[in-house]
């Protein structure tokens, strides 16, 4: 997560999704409201002005400690210091393929969003429970959202667009009664728990592992319940996350070598 007093930029439409809890986040704001727990959806009008694409809503996941790392990983710019953050590129990437995107955060922190050279609006959305990694981010987005929802971790400096697009087509072609549409390493077994729709039916599968005590996403939602994309070892280059200072360094030499 961002240092304390970080604000969002100047010009970028931030706020709170109608019906969700969190603070309204804009130019300035200290971020030091506490974070209300969210109504369901159905107490409010809309979340956003303009549907998202695919009915599907973009959930940046950007509330980790980033403990391992060492660094806030939400504002390191890979790509060169004018390019966008890696917070700033990965909502821009989830807008360029839903149109809505909300930034799902720890609560009582100021909306970390940075320039990122498309229009919003970017909403924020605080964990309800904290302290639960992706999945208090993801079950608080299925609840607020009530409807499916496309999450993408914020520490993928190499996703694309072209993955998400399709992503979303393989989720319009699902199976019938599956609630989570991923992508899954052929090798290893890996699915991207983290690159995946989740959808509103999946919501009670989520408070379920709560109650369970379960937080690891991919044990979630059983394999008969998923749609999964297979991928090689080969094309697993816009998978590479940033966890630790080695990943960091690896992934500076790649972006060397392109």
């Amino acid at each position: 997560m961002p240092e304390e007093g970080a604000d969002a930029a100047p010009g970028l439409a931030v706020a709170t999704p109608p019906g969700a809890g969190g603070v309204p986040v804009s130019d300035g704001s200290d971020g030091s409201e506490d974070a209300a727990p969210a109504p369901d959806r159905g107490d409010a009008d809309t979340v956003a002005d303009v549907p998202a694409a695919h009915g599907v809503v973009g959930v940046v996941l950007a509330g980790g400690l980033s403990t391992r790392l060492g660094q806030d990983k939400t504002r390191l710019h890979l790509h060169g210091d004018a390019a966008p953050d890696m917070l700033a590129r990965t909502a821009a990437l989830l807008h360029s393929v839903t149109g809505e995107v909300w930034i799902s955060c720890r609560g009582g922190r100021p909306c970390p969003v940075a320039t990122t050279g498309v229009d919003g609006p970017y909403y924020r959305l605080n964990d309800e429970v904290e302290g639960m990694g992706p999945f208090g981010g993801v079950i608080t987005a299925l609840r607020v959202a009530q409807g499916p929802v496309l999450v993408l971790s914020c520490d993928l400096p190499f996703m694309e667009r072209a993955v998400l697009d399709r992503l979303l087509a393989r989720r319009a072609a699902r199976r019938p009664g599956t609630v989570m549409t991923t992508f899954r390493q052929v090798e290893t077994g890996f699915i991207e728990s983290l690159v995946a729709v989740y959808e509103f039916e999946a919501l009670p599968l989520f408070r379920q592992a709560l109650e369970d005590g379960e937080r690891k996403l991919s044990r979630v939602v059983p394999p008969d319940l998923r749609e999964h994309i297979p991928y090689s070892v080969q094309d697993a280059l816009p998978f590479f996350n940033i966890n630790y200072p080695a990943d960091l360094e690896m992934a500076r030499r790649i972006i060397g070598s392109l």
